[in-house]
Formats: C-alpha cells, structure tokens, sequence
C-alpha cells in the first residue's frame, strides 16, 4: 500500500464526521483532535501541553472541592437549636437506662484542636443525665509518680464498670498531639505509643467496651476568632492556658502529629469520627445524634409515676427559725 492510498481515506472523510470526532476527542488526553492535515503539524505541541492541562484541570478541580467542603450553612436558629437538642437530650436518657438495664461499658473519647468545640458538646450531653452513670475524665497533667507509670495505667482506672458511660476530655492521645509536639516525652516514647495504642484499644474492644473517638476539626480562622473571644471575656479566661496560646503557634506541627495518629490508629475496631466544629450549634447537634445512633437502644420509660401521699405532721414541732443560720438575700 503506497503513501497515497494510506492518505485517501481521510481525505474522503465526511466534514460531518470529522467535525464529531474532533468533539469527541482522542480519548488519551482529552484533547479536542483536528483535522488530519493540521493533526501532524500540531501533534508536538499537543503533547507537551497536555500534561501542564491537565495538572491544571486537577489543581482547579481540587480547589473546587476543598471549596465546596467549606462552604458554611447558614446559622441556625435559636429556636430550632434549643427544639432539637431538647429532643436529643430526651433520647440520651433512654439511651442512659438502656446502658444500665444492659450493663454495658460505654468509652468516648473527645480529641481535637483547641476551641473546637470539645467541652460544650460534652456539657450538652451530660446536662441531662445522671452523673452516677455517665461520667467526664479530664484528668490534669501527670505527677512525677505517673509520669514513672505504664503509660495508659493512669487511664485505665478511669474506664467504666457495667452499667456505666465515661466521657474523656482528651484522652491517652495527649501523647500523640501535645507530648509530641511539645516535646514532653521522648522520640522512643512516642513511637511506642503508636505501636501500642491500635492494640491497647482492640483489647479494650475484646473485652465488651463499646469505644467511640471523636476529633474535632475547626479551621485557622474560626479558631483565632474564639480565642479573641476568651481573651477579652473574663468569664472565659481559664479557658486559655499557655498550652492553647502555644498550639496557635504551632499550628502545622499538630496538624502533622495529628496526621501521623490517624495514620496508625484509625483502626476498624475503633475508627475516629471527624466533626467539623466551625458552627458549634450544629457540631453539637450531630455529634449527639452520631452517639445515639451507635448503640442499639430500646425505650425503658417506666410508667407514669404517681406520688405518694404525704406523711401527716401531727406531734411534730417545727424549731423556730431563729435557731437557724441563713444565707444574706442579696437578691
């Protein structure tokens, strides 16, 4: 077949199809394909330029994502805030008596960057239920004896009994965020925890704890905005300790520890459970509905409860009141 009957085909192509194929394009590079004259004269071109397009493309696309990711909802209202969390609170006290009835051994952790959000939520969510089952571990820095201990030996005396919910307010992975970054233990330390934790927490899980992380995300912006609140709100000035101040500092060098701990202990028997905490009403309402949707639950509410009679007073003698030590009324 010589050069001229190899050419002939396509320059008896149909200007309808070669119009089409030029839209449908080469299927390589995506690129819109040319006539068959202007293809071999283009060619070089197109193929330099395609890698850089598409790189582009990526990058935008990328972009895009992150973008829509972010995009904030509008906030919600009072009303419907305080409507829906009175609910919720309602399902955690059935969710509480089924924890009792079934002597279950409940463990959430609440991890995250400063300000995100962490201690309001657990407010919310023990507000309405009994403190002799649900109980808040926010243990402070260890001692020197600790510090001499197994390190998760301080945690584990905190762990519930049947019948029991414990919420740690930061947990034993201060090791993997604060200690690292810090500097507060060795490198040796630090990589032992990572070795040890996947296997401390499927030991926890083996032995019938029902074990819940949580990490609070909250972006640069929304973070800086709460600690000027804290910092010119007296009311919340405990809330900024040196540490936070520091973590502002320092804020690449957590987000890589805390790339580092999802890397090693995202875990099927314990994965973590990311929350965007930059709208606080919602991080709270979804949290608590996340909760009550990983435990089977049945309603328990007893019976409508009827008083009963009050004991008559007759031959007591009330003391008078003089006797008695009251507080000024101020108000």
């Amino acid at each position: 077949m010589t050069a001229q009957q190899e050419a002939e085909p396509v320059k008896e192509v149909p200007a309808k199809t070669a119009s089409k194929n030029a839209v449908k394009g080469d299927g390589k590079n995506g690129e819109r394909s040319t006539p068959a004259k202007a293809t071999k004269a283009k060619t070089p071109k197109v193929a330099k330029a395609a890698p850089a397009e598409q790189k582009a493309d990526a990058v935008q696309a990328k972009a895009s994502q992150s973008e829509a990711v972010h995009v904030r909802k509008p906030a919600l209202k009072t009303k419907l805030y305080e409507e829906t969390l009175s609910k919720l609170q309602i399902e955690l006290v059935k969710l509480q008596e089924w924890i009792k009835f079934k002597k279950l051994k409940v463990v959430v952790l609440f991890e995250g960057r400063d300000a995100a959000g962490k201690g309001g939520t657990i407010k919310r969510i023990t507000e309405s239920l009994s403190p002799r089952v649900t109980r808040v571990a926010a243990l402070p820095a260890p001692t020197d004896r600790e510090q001499s201990q197994w390190y998760f030996q301080r945690y584990v005396q905190h762990l519930p009994a049947g019948g029991e919910m414990v919420l740690f307010d930061r947990s034993w992975y201060n090791r993997a965020g604060v200690e690292r970054v810090m500097g507060f233990c060795t490198e040796e330390e630090y990589r032992e925890f990572l070795r040890t934790c996947p296997e401390f927490e499927r030991m926890l899980v083996r032995s019938g704890i029902i074990l819940i992380k949580y990490w609070f995300s909250v972006s640069n912006e929304e973070q800086e905005r709460r600690f000027q609140k804290r910092i010119f709100h007296p009311e919340k000035h405990w809330k900024l300790s040196p540490m936070d101040l520091e973590s502002r500092a320092r804020w690449v060098e957590y987000s890589k520890a805390k790339d580092a701990m999802f890397a090693h202990t995202d875990i099927k028997q314990a994965p973590w459970y990311v929350v965007d905490g930059d709208d606080k009403k919602r991080a709270r309402l979804n949290v608590i509905t996340h909760l009550l949707n990983m435990i089977d639950y049945e309603d328990l509410t007893p019976e409508p409860i009827v008083l009963p009679p009050r004991q008559d007073e007759r031959g007591y003698v009330r003391p008078p009141l003089s006797d008695q030590t009251f507080i000024p009324e101020v108000y």
